[in-house]
């Protein structure tokens, strides 16, 4: 193995090596803690990324990394051909945490989001009734739910549909924080379910109108439609509360989790629901080698505790208005707009002299905080939610002095 010690070598090699899938910000990692990561010539940075928020908890965080250790030492994977003693302790630790009856783990975001669909349509034709392969998903326009062929057929984002078709059939696209178009197409009596993400997060953390998701659940209930939430992104505390849904206290008949669910250690999702829709599910129908593995049990009940136990919903809240206020003070022309909730929040930035958001991401990882632009034009601003208002001041003083300096 090539001992890797600069981090010209690290881009060197991924880039000769590695699919061209990603297009990284050159910084090459090689350690975390807490809000901070180090490159490999030592250098410190804030991470402003989180791993688009799944290392909510910190970066190596004490508690899930032993979890992590002490089981991977113990028992690793069975496969569900078998029980493991791990299990059913988790099971019953996240349905009462979230307040469902049943979870299908899995352990992806993207594996959510299918398993999801899968689960409503399947209650679409045993439980309300729909005639057999006319079940029907509504889904919003600049969405984003992972890669997988299912998923970018509900997608709008050129990128991650050009040269990947066909597509699967089965989805009406309508436009988010739409609730005329949502009532329009649920007219549909072949409609099982409506899948959205409270904020959409790789549009650029766009926080729908308040109410929105309250009168959307209203309109789904009115018809017998599913409500399924993907809170891959949103959920875990990051805006502020434990599910973004919580803002307007609508519970989704359907909760799809991933990301921070782990704390960033290890791949793990999990779809919650209760007997009505989950149970609709026979063996043999669904599934995961490593879905529901001991390790990850273990892991995601260290990481539920770890937002409990140090009020880190709370603390998103508190340090996310602080951040927003503090980055509109900054007088730049980069910046037009200022949005999020709790701490998923995004810039727009304005073009100017020829910089784009790409520039102005350059710029603060040369002064040492490191966030990646969505679309061009947005900024997104994550950082884990043990941030101190401290470091907060500190962030937003590296990113007024980046701004100056495009200018």
């Amino acid at each position: 193995m090539i001992e890797v010690n600069t981090s010209q070598l690290a881009m060197d090699l991924e880039n000769q090596f590695g699919a061209h899938n990603y297009h990284p910000l050159p910084v090459v990692l090689a350690k975390g803690k807490g809000v901070f990561m180090w490159d490999i010539e030592g250098k410190r940075y804030y991470d402003f990324l989180s791993a688009y928020s799944a290392v909510n908890q910190g970066h190596c965080h004490p508690k899930i990394v032993g979890a992590l250790i002490e089981q991977a030492q113990t028992l690793e994977l069975t496969s569900r051909a078998f029980y493991n003693n791990v299990l059913g302790s988790y099971e019953k630790f996240i349905t009462e945490y979230f307040g469902y009856q049943r979870l299908l783990p899995m352990n992806s975001g993207a594996e959510g989001d299918e398993t999801a669909l899968k689960l409503a349509r399947k209650w679409g034709y045993k439980v309300k009734g729909i005639p057999e392969n006319q079940a029907k998903i509504i889904c919003c326009q600049n969405n984003f739910h992972g890669r997988t062929i299912t998923v970018i057929s509900m997608s709008t984002d050129p990128d991650a549909r050009n040269d990947f078709g066909p597509f699967t059939p089965g989805f009406i696209s309508i436009p988010y924080n739409d609730l005329p178009a949502l009532k329009k197409a649920l007219e549909d009596p072949n409609v099982a379910g409506f899948l959205v993400e409270p904020i959409q997060g790789e549009a650029g953390v766009f926080v729908p109108d308040e109410g929105y998701l309250r009168k959307a659940f209203d309109l789904c209930k009115a018809k017998n439609v599913l409500f399924i939430a993907d809170e891959v992104q949103t959920g875990i505390a990051r805006t502020g509360r434990l599910l973004a849904c919580d803002w307007e206290e609508v519970k989704p008949d359907i909760l799809i989790l991933g990301k921070a669910l782990s704390g960033g250690v290890y791949p793990i999702s999990a779809v919650l629901a209760n007997d009505e829709i989950m149970m609709t599910i026979k063996p043999g129908e669904h599934g995961s080698t490593f879905g529901g593995n001991p390790i990850a049990a273990k892991v995601a009940i260290a990481a539920l505790g770890v937002i409990r136990d140090e009020k880190l919903a709370e603390n998103a809240e508190k340090m996310g208005i602080i951040f927003r206020d503090e980055i509109r003070k900054i007088n730049s022309p980069h910046i037009e707009l200022v949005r999020g909730k709790g701490l998923l929040n995004a810039t727009v930035i304005k073009p100017f002299k020829g910089k784009t958001a790409w520039d102005v991401c350059l710029k603060m990882r040369d002064h040492g905080l490191l966030a990646k632009q969505t679309h061009d034009h947005i900024i997104r601003f994550a950082p884990p939610l043990i941030i101190t208002e401290e470091q907060i001041h500190e962030a937003v003083g590296i990113i007024k002095i980046s701004l100056e300096e495009l200018s």
